[in-house]
């Protein structure tokens, strides 16, 4: 499941993930994906519907935790500051983020025209934006928070919601240093879909 937040030029998407990493550990938890709009003509009569085309992601933040360390939920939370075209930059880990990462996410979303020109976007880009994201800063938290780490969810709820990403799981899956230490049963779901 994907919720997008579109302004004019920005949009910021906010979903619940599940990954495995390279030593076969497992992460899930909230994804927030700050992007900019691809512009599209308009078509039709006033009243029909609109593309919406939310493109060139340049800003991610994982608040994510490891599910064999339930205990510590951020425990694999970092962000990536910037892209270059799709792909992210490698993982920024920050103890701001660890410590406080809902109140380290509102700051970043309440500075957007700062957190867009540390990735590199032109700033007027998010300066028609500015008011609007930060009149909607806490709907878009909440709902990081809604699907965040502290939310252990069992294997087939959290497959329920990242279904749409079992090709990505697949291809982790394929990076994984030592085949045998993976969980197959749990990633089952992921494999087959």
């Amino acid at each position: 499941m994907l919720i997008t937040f579109s302004f004019t030029r920005i949009a910021i998407s906010v979903r619940r993930w599940f990954e495995v990493a390279a030593d076969a550990t497992t992460e899930t938890g909230a994804r927030v994906e700050i992007a900019l709009l691809e512009p599209q003509e308009h078509r039709g009569s006033e009243s029909a519907a609109q593309r919406l085309v939310v493109d060139r992601t340049f800003w991610r933040a994982d608040i994510f935790g490891r599910t064999d360390v339930p205990d510590d939920p951020y425990s694999a939370a970092h962000f990536h500051p910037v892209f270059s075209g799709p792909e992210p930059s490698d993982r920024v880990w920050s103890d701001e983020l660890t410590q406080d990462a809902w109140g380290w996410l509102r700051g970043h979303l309440l500075d957007i025209e700062r957190t867009a020109v540390d990735a590199g976007v032109e700033p007027g880009m998010a300066a028609d934006d500015a008011g609007a994201v930060r009149a909607a800063t806490d709907r878009i938290v909440a709902t990081a928070q809604d699907l965040g780490p502290e939310h252990v969810l069992g294997r087939d709820e959290t497959f329920r919601l990242t279904r749409d990403a079992a090709l990505r799981v697949r291809m982790l899956i394929g990076l994984v240093e030592d085949p045998a230490a993976l969980d197959e049963d749990y990633l089952r779901p992921w494999m087959d879909a």
